[in-house]
């Protein structure tokens, strides 16, 4: 029987954020504690659901505390909760993510702001060929659920080396390599909720795979593990 999330989870974090700060969270810690147990079982069943057809490596569940030392918001604590999945093994590339927040709750996977060496051979193998990675992002499924790379981590023009003449600059333009599909509180409150998530992370199975291969590849295709 699958874990259903309950709507006291959404109303305590509807409460937090009206009250976030730590005198409340205390007087309210029992609540909060009932509820991250029901979620972490939740977060469970999505995890063994994903090693039915991935292998995954690492649950990471980020913590309600926020880190406030660079921030000019000053607030305590976060007011979602996320969880995020890694992929085991070097030839096994791209993550899960998951957040679940009142009216903002959403998935999401794929490369968000890899490493420089990473970002440069992906561009690269898109400036020499993009029609693999245009055809699994014009897929009808992935395209309904998804519609293309989430745009808010790019430069402005093009990227350095690369002309801005490019036909694929658009791909060549983006700092991360993430789709996302935002779910309604309706939907993560159902009983099917766990089916839609999983259902959407598979639909990411072609993507992962082909950015996989190009990430441990070299231009030429020779394997660099």
């Amino acid at each position: 029987m699958s874990v259903q999330i309950p709507k006291e989870s959404f109303i305590f974090l509807n409460n937090l954020k009206k009250n976030n700060h730590r005198d409340w969270m205390l007087e309210n810690k029992k609540e909060y504690l009932a509820n991250e147990k029901i979620l972490k079982s939740f977060y469970t069943e999505i995890q063994q659901g994903l090693n039915k057809s991935d292998e995954i490596a690492k649950q990471k569940i980020f913590r309600i505390n926020r880190d406030i030392r660079f921030s000019k918001n000053k607030t305590p604590y976060n007011v979602h909760r996320s969880v995020s999945w890694s992929r085991a093994g070097a030839q096994r590339r791209g993550g899960y993510y998951l957040r679940l927040e009142p009216g903002n709750s959403l998935m999401a996977g794929g490369f968000f702001a890899p490493e420089p060496a990473d970002l440069l051979r992906i561009r690269k193998e898109f400036e020499m060929d993009a029609s693999e990675i245009k055809q699994i992002l014009n897929y009808k499924e992935f395209d309904k659920a998804f519609s293309g790379f989430n745009q808010d981590n790019r430069v402005k023009t093009a990227p350095k080396g690369f002309s801005k003449e490019d036909p694929n600059i658009e791909l060549l333009r983006l700092k991360s390599y993430v789709v996302r599909h935002k779910f309604t509180d309706a939907e993560v409150f159902a009983e099917n909720f766990s089916e839609k998530v999983l259902y959407h992370y598979q639909l990411l199975r072609p993507f992962f795979d082909y950015m996989s291969e190009v990430l441990t590849t070299d231009l030429n295709g020779e394997s660099l593990l």
